[in-house]
């Protein structure tokens, strides 16, 4: 008995019209037989999951390096929390889900070691190389790093997905070939050189629905993990009128509730109104665009699914206390200023010796190779890295590794 995968339903209500059409992909680089069970964006997903570069996720820095705290986000539980919001927004809007989630799920693999920190510093040390941007090792990671398959590198994962990750953060270039945030990567361009991801376009509303909810669950959960570790406390809250609204709400309906709770009571809240107001607006831009495909999406010239102007200004004023009060917090300073010393020790000790790097794969023909390709396989190596264990292999060729407490 033959099945009939369509008839299945994959567990799918009923797509929009501008939604992505998981039996109409453009395809893979490397074409596939498709599966009798699942779409091509479930295999994604799926494909993702289960990557040597996801699992790696777990030991990332979010906001804190080295937290001696259980309980503060890595990036592997942001990432998580951004695709349940994904998945949320695209059902309401009536998208794929699964193309959604997948983005969301592959957003942040690029990574370094100590966020923010540990990639600024690499970034440094590649300079005369194109330097070192996480978006596009992302790319790198599902298109050539990870080594799982017999008859290709990477995940070789649908168009769809690839544009999503590239583009989730809208165009790349305008369409005379300009780079709108300066250069594109160069891992990038190269890709496109083979698999044409379209950078002058806005991507699928899929892959905006994961961008907005990634801006969604870090400014909610910053804030959470701010309020833990003591940088932050309820009266700095109180000088933006939109948090200040909710712990009034909550005081109101709860008053003497124990700090935790409250706490949990104004987070939920937050994320409920900025994936209301989301919703709202691309259901407002949709109704004027009037998309009848997801290529009409893409070239609509405006990013469909975002904040309105007055959920803008909060997110705004969010992003300005967290970077004041957290991220450039003379404490959480010098942690950085010490992580980006390990890596920049590695860097500099791998490209001196690179047998240092055991276990990487190419490590016996690092030696021979021409300088700029040496030095991307050493930041394909440092950037897979987690916080532990660029600790670890730090202390063990370094008399002494700088603390991160």
């Amino acid at each position: 008995m033959t099945v009939d995968s369509k008839s299945l339903g994959f567990g799918y209500g009923e797509r929009a019209i501008y939604a992505s059409d998981p039996w109409g992909s453009r395809g893979r680089l490397y074409p596939e037989t498709s599966s009798l069970t699942r779409s091509d964006f479930q295999r994604d997903r799926d494909r993702i999951v289960h990557t040597t570069a996801f699992r790696r996720l777990k030991h990332k820095t979010q906001v804190f390096i080295a937290a001696d705290h259980d309980h503060y986000r890595t990036r592997l539980t942001h990432t998580v929390e951004v695709a349940q919001i994904a998945r949320a927004l695209a059902r309401a809007l009536k998208l794929d889900e699964d193309l959604a989630e997948g983005v969301a799920l592959v957003h942040d693999f690029g990574h370094t070691p100590f966020g923010h920190t540990g990639e600024d510093a690499l970034h440094e040390m590649l300079k005369p190389y194109g330097g070192f941007d996480h978006n596009a090792q992302s790319l790198r990671i599902v298109t050539k790093l990870e080594r799982r398959y017999a008859e290709f590198d990477g995940l070789n994962l649908t168009w769809e997905s690839l544009e999503g990750l590239v583009k989730h953060n809208g165009p790349l270039m305008t369409s005379d070939g300009t780079g709108i945030k300066g250069p594109v990567p160069q891992p990038i361009l190269d890709y496109c050189a083979l698999h044409d991801l379209e950078l002058a376009s806005h991507a699928s509303l899929e892959a905006q629905v994961a961008a907005i909810a990634d801006d969604i669950a870090y400014n909610t959960h910053d804030i959470d993990d701010g309020l833990r570790s003591g940088y932050l406390t309820f009266d700095m809250l109180e000088d933006i009128p939109f948090l200040a609204g909710l712990m009034r709400i909550v005081h109101d309906r709860y008053p003497g509730l124990e700090a935790s709770r409250f706490t949990h009571e104004i987070m939920r809240r937050q994320i409920t109104a900025m994936v209301e107001d989301v919703i709202s607006v691309a259901q407002a831009n949709l109704r004027e665009a009037r998309p009848e495909s997801a290529t009409d999406v893409r070239q609509a010239g405006i990013t469909i699914a975002t904040f309105s102007a007055a959920m803008a200004e909060t997110d705004r004023q969010i992003k300005a206390m967290l970077m004041k009060r957290i991220y450039r917090h003379p404490d959480v300073m010098r942690v950085r200023q010490n992580a980006a010393e390990i890596v920049v020790d590695l860097y500099k000790a791998f490209i001196a010796d690179p047998v240092l790097m055991e276990g990487h794969y190419w490590v016996n023909q690092l030696p021979g190779m021409a300088e700029a390709a040496k030095a991307r396989h050493v930041g394909d190596y440092i950037a897979g890295m987690t916080d532990t264990f660029a600790v670890t292999v730090h202390r063990r060729l370094f008399d002494h590794t700088p603390d991160l407490r």
